[in-house]
């Protein structure tokens, strides 16, 4: 396995090359499997077998979902990108290889490295899960304006280790290596566990004789603006807290640690102030006060007696935060030059004041207007994430996730330092109208200290070799103002060095930029604004073949490898399903973990599973029983006989049975039985039937439903014929989509405490948090039989006693209702 990265002018070109050779008389599936930087886009992926190579083809995402299905049909492996930990994006496929046969993976993935804190971090994780014969990382790095420093770490790297870590740089390269010999990697001397598992990272900054670097190739030019050595503005920062029921324990807590190590790197010269939102709204004082040490210190009292009421009146902090500054400034209570910053944290969904998310969206727009910052912290899984990034980027901020993790406090306190040392506001990088095009963003808010602005265009006329750029900003002293300007043959001068150059690298660049921009600015977009610039990222995804949330990536195997097809895809959800007798499985991605509950009703009930008012989306089933109760358990055992899934936007119903499949449009009604292999399409409906396997159906907002068929034999003296429901793409349906199934779409978290023996011996029994509520689970097993309709595949979680109680909002029987529709 060999991870070779080559950086240049911050951009990074990564490929992961893995070999595997099946030594053994019988065929063995194989599995790669590697987890990227969420800001990474995948570029390839191919395999390459007994010398022949079978490449990743970039696909708009709803043709490659159709050549998915097709292999989910087939109960077949599927390979995709989907969400892991807090940084990474799992990556996984597995392919069968004959026995004395080879495979060879090779992955690239591309990201423009950010600089914070002073760095350019690249971070890669390693985890083999094997011990691995040649292992190597190899990290080169190319900076025309020089390295100053360079640093590489891994969290398993131990002291035998440390020694492995080769470093070098000098002028514009430097270079990282580790490569540990077979014994080095065992966690024991004979051991056949691997130490290798965590992060290994690189940090390093270059060389800054001016404030900026301006570099052109082929007709694009790159900007990097990093000046260094300016005085500090004085900043003015709101903090505005969620103190609702929800925030209850823990979450407080880590709340008034964060805020108290906050207190301590607060400057002299900085404004600030509290305001705590639950059903009421209270402001510790009626104006921002300068930070002196008595302010400090009284503020430390202040914050260590927060405590939790009410519900959640997000709209009214976060208005009388905009009111404050607003205050502020016009009674000149703070410095001109300054800049204004608001902090808010919660970690549910409002629901007193206005609760609407989009009217508060559009008032909070309004009432700010371009003059401040807002940063939207989401603590938890609760929250209504995108509508907080919504507003966020509305008002030329960002929204940041906290994990209710051990180090939820250094994760706030980490947040904090990142915009604590604003160095310039109303940042303006100027290049002339008539020589420039598809120019990224070029206008910024704040500058922070330790950060790098980068801009990226094209030149009208490619043959242009000549670029001068008007640099405007407001510092803390006075405006700075300057012209810095390149050429085409000095960018050749530092770019000598040409085998650490990969292809058109500064059109890469631009491209990655861009689309990132695109698909950022898309988050807050509606209408006839969304529909062009998801185009226009489209576009750039296919032509630069980035798996991006709007391309896939399909890998064909091939015919003698029972042609199975793998997909990478960005990640939306996981997938969550009901099946069996019926089972839940809720997926728990930043656990890698899964938490189950069984619904315990009679033949005949129906539930509720999905339930979404915005796009008029419902599913409910119909529980079947076994032909008699068993005698074992004297129990009759239920499954799914029928499921009604409604779009009362589209006048759609579709009726599934174990017999037929029905779709209703308005009056007309048409048929089909599980003999059929067709494909339907009528407008906003896609409905692929597979020969006595499944269905597939997409409609209207783009999820998609898999139900999977169970057949038993004929005659089978006990049981029946019966449906399993599994949902893909669950994010495109709306935040206030609920149900059984439906309420977990959002995501949920959960802490096992007190591991102990249980009824059953290799069942063992745990404490649950989760809710604020403390359950007794047992470790077990669930199938999931999306991948293999006939066997199932066992997926370890977490079951919920008693119909979900305590998981589930409410009780089982409030999702009882009176029919399919």
């Amino acid at each position: 396995m060999k991870i070779d990265s080559k950086v240049t002018s911050r951009f990074a070109h990564n490929v992961i090359t893995s070999r595997a050779v099946n030594r053994g008389n019988v065929h063995k599936e194989v599995v790669f499997d590697v987890e990227l930087p969420k800001t990474a886009f995948i570029t390839n992926f191919s395999m390459t077998i007994d010398g022949v190579t079978y490449p990743g083809i970039i696909k708009e995402k709803e043709a490659a979902k159709k050549q998915y299905e097709k292999a989910v049909s087939k109960g077949q492996t599927a390979g995709l990108v989907k969400a892991s930990g807090r940084k990474t994006e799992k990556f996984t496929v597995s392919v069968n290889i004959k026995a004395g046969s080879k495979v060879t993976f090779e992955l690239t993935y591309e990201e423009l490295l950010k600089r914070q804190f002073g760095k350019y971090e690249m971070f890669i994780k390693v985890k083999p899960k094997q011990l691995v014969k040649d292992f190597e990382i190899a990290v080169n790095i190319f900076e025309p304006q020089g390295i100053t420093e360079l640093e590489a770490e891994g969290t398993f790297i131990t002291n035998d280790l440390q020694n492995i870590i080769k470093k070098t740089f000098s002028e514009k390269k430097g270079h990282v290596s580790f490569k540990p010999a077979l014994d080095q990697q065992r966690t024991c001397a004979n051991c056949s566990q691997s130490v290798l598992d965590g992060d290994f990272t690189v940090r390093y900054d270059v060389k800054r004789p001016t404030p900026d670097s301006l570099q052109i190739v082929n007709g694009y030019f790159v900007h990097f603006f990093a000046p260094t050595n300016l005085p500090k503005l004085p900043k003015n920062v709101i903090f505005i807290i969620d103190i609702s029921g929800s925030m209850s324990g823990r979450e407080i807590q880590q709340t008034r640690e964060a805020l108290l190590k906050i207190l301590d790197d607060i400057k002299e010269d900085d404004f600030f102030n509290f305001i705590l939102f639950g059903s009421d709204v209270h402001t510790w004082k009626e104006t921002l006060i300068k930070a002196t040490p008595e302010n400090l210190d009284e503020a430390r009292k202040f914050v260590r007696s927060i405590d939790t009421e009410g519900m959640t009146n997000l709209y009214g902090g976060i208005m009388r935060g905009i009111d404050m500054l607003n205050d502020a400034h016009e009674g000149k209570l703070v410095p001109k030059r300054s800049a204004s910053i608001i902090i808010m944290l919660t970690d549910g969904q409002p629901n007193v004041g206005i609760s609407n998310t989009q009217d508060i969206q559009a008032h909070v727009k309004k009432a700010i207007e371009g003059k401040y910052t807002l940063y939207n912290l989401g603590f938890g899984y609760g929250v209504d994430y995108n509508f907080l990034e919504k507003m966020a980027l509305e008002n030329k901020g960002l929204a940041r996730r906290i994990y209710p993790d051990s180090d939820a406090a250094l994760q706030l306190q980490g947040f904090y330092d990142e915009v604590s040392n604003p160095m310039l506001t109303d940042v303006e990088l100027n290049y002339p109208e008539n020589e420039i095009s598809d120019l990224t963003k070029n206008s910024f808010k704040h500058f922070y200290d330790g950060s790098e602005i980068v801009v990226a265009g094209r030149f009208i006329d490619n043959n242009q070799n000549y670029l001068a750029v008007d640099v405007r900003g407001e510092g803390a002293n006075d405006a700075l103002s300057y012209t810095t300007h390149q050429d085409a043959e000095q960018t050749a001068k530092a770019f000598q060095e040409q085998e650490y150059i990969f292809g058109e690298y500064i059109e890469r660049l631009w491209a990655y930029l861009t689309l990132e921009q695109l698909l950022e600015k898309r988050i807050a977009a509606t209408g006839e604004e969304k529909e062009n610039l998801t185009a226009e990222a489209l576009d750039l995804s296919l032509k630069y073949k980035f798996v991006t949330p709007l391309t896939s990536m399909v890998v064909t195997k091939p015919e003698d490898y029972d042609n199975q097809d793998g997909i990478a895809d960005k990640p939306t959800e996981a997938h969550r399903g009901v099946d069996g007798d019926p089972h839940f499985i809720v997926p728990v991605p930043q656990k890698d973990d899964a938490i189950c509950f069984n619904i315990n009703e009679n033949p005949g009930t129906v539930l509720n599973l999905i339930s979404d008012p915005v796009t008029g989306i419902t599913v409910n089933g119909e529980l079947i029983g076994d032909k008699r109760a068993n005698n074992d358990t004297k129990i009759q055992n239920t499954y799914f006989g029928k499921i009604g899934i409604a779009n009362k936007y589209l006048h759609l119903q579709l009726i599934v049975t174990p017999e037929k499949i029905t779709i209703k449009n308005g009056n007309e009604k048409t048929g089909f039985t599980w003999l059929d292999s067709v494909t339907v399409q009528q407008d906003g409906l896609t409905l692929t039937i597979n020969r006595e396997k499944n269905l597939v159906l997409s409609m209207g907002s783009g999820v998609s439903f898999v139900i999977v068929l169970h057949q038993v034999w004929k005659k089978h003296p006990l049981h029946q014929d019966f449906l399993g429901l599994y949902v893909l793409e669950s994010d495109k349906l709306s935040e206030q989509t609920h149900g059984l199934l439906g309420q977990f779409f959002h995501g949920i978290d959960f802490t096992i405490l007190e591991l102990h023996p249980g009824s059953d011996p290799k069942k063992p029994d745990a404490t649950m948090i989760v809710k604020n509520k403390e359950l007794t689970v047992t470790r077990g097993w669930q199938k999931d039989y999306r991948t293999d309709p006939k066997h199932g595949v066992d997926i370890p979680c977490w079951f919920v006693h008693n119909n979900g109680a305590g998981l589930i909002d409410g009780v089982h029987t409030d999702y009882i209702v009176s029919s399919l529709f």
